[in-house]
């Protein structure tokens, strides 16, 4: 599978052999990654555009951040590099006009750090890459990895446009939930995802246990399940061993474990399910998706939950998770969905 795509330009050797100015579109994290490997790459960017709501005379990196217009004013044909995040419905309408008017182009930066998926990434790591695609066991799961992948080398949107489902679609098909499941919900944030839950199990449930690490959205949590029937929140972070972890509080939602900041309890899967029996799990971790398996192992073994794991944090989750789920319980048959999100985001392996 990943020989023909390596056939065709990645998304950095088409922006390094652009004979167009190149200027990115959006602010931030994602910005920033880019830039830097624009450096390494010796890719000149022209500029910096944000939507015109975000625009208030501001500098980034060093370019004054303008509005699409005024670039367009100045430029007949250039190629936008668009480095930001979104699933709301009008921003990627507005990004869809946008690349009918010019050459839009969107570089794929892991959301914590780590490698890009590059050519040499790839080709590195060809063979787990099609080890992976084979593990899946439809159609629709092949193509969307397919899909993914052109997408992370080409940066083309059209492949995030294609590979999109509705969750609709999947809680009501192969992924349905019982009337008796026991919830685990790693990365509960303020609770989005325990109301996720309740619409598609129709509110009838053995238990909840909703587990996030950040005190201030563990507050959130605490206040949005009060009247919750036989949820319990915990305030920890999860991974391979039990302990206590550094916890950088900093990026709101993507917060994560990180080599400084507060100390947070840190428990295993294995240990939370000591207590408990859980028929389904939700990891949204903010890339420790691979060390939360490494300390779910006999859970996984024992009970084989249901499992819905997020793979869009590290550029290897794609492959690698799957991979490590089937190597932890052979008898796992595995799912590949993603909702509409620019870019490769909300991306989900779900096993049953």
């Amino acid at each position: 599978m990943i020989e023909g795509l390596l056939k065709e330009k990645t998304v950095w050797e088409k922006l390094a052999s652009s004979d167009e100015p190149v200027f990115l579109y959006g602010m931030g994290n994602g910005a920033d990654a880019v830039l830097d490997e624009f450096e390494k790459l010796g890719i000149k960017c022209s500029g910096v555009f944000a939507s015109d709501d975000f625009v208030r005379g501001q500098y980034f990196r060093g370019f004054k951040v303008r509005k699409l217009s005024e670039i367009e004013e100045e430029n007949k044909h250039f190629t936008v590099a668009l480095c930001f995040a979104t699933a709301l419905p009008d921003v990627i309408d507005n990004i869809i006009e946008i690349s009918k008017k010019h050459r839009l182009l969107i570089p794929s930066v892991p959301v914590v750090e780590g490698e890009i998926f590059n050519r040499s990434f790839a080709e590195k790591n060809a063979e787990k890459i099609d080890e992976a695609y084979n593990l899946l066991c439809d159609d629709e799961s092949k193509r969307i990895y397919s899909e993914c992948v052109a997408f992370m080398l080409g940066g083309e949107l059209k492949y995030l446009l294609s590979s999109a489902s509705e969750k609709n679609e999947i809680f009501s098909g192969f992924f349905s939930l019982t009337n008796s499941e026991n919830y685990l919900d790693l990365g509960a944030y303020r609770g989005d995802t325990v109301d996720e839950f309740l619409r598609f199990c129709g509110g009838r449930y053995s238990s909840i246990t909703a587990v996030e690490p950040s005190e201030k959205s563990f507050l959130k949590l605490l206040e949005h399940c009060k009247n919750i029937a036989s949820c319990e929140c915990v305030n920890a972070c999860v991974s391979d061993k039990d302990g206590t972890a550094l916890f950088s509080k900093d990026a709101g939602r993507h917060s994560a474990l990180s080599e400084k900041g507060n100390p947070v309890p840190c428990v295993t899967v294995d240990s939370l399910s000591a207590a408990r029996k859980f028929t389904y799990i939700k990891a949204d971790i903010e890339g420790e998706e691979m060390r939360m398996l490494g300390g779910a192992v006999n859970t996984l073994k024992r009970d084989k939950p249901k499992l819905c794991i997020a793979a869009y944090h590290r550029s290897a989750d794609i492959f690698e998770l799957p991979l490590r789920i089937k190597e932890i319980n052979p008898y796992y048959t595995i799912y590949l969905r993603r909702q509409l999100c620019v870019p490769c985001w909300d991306l989900n392996y779900y096993c049953i």
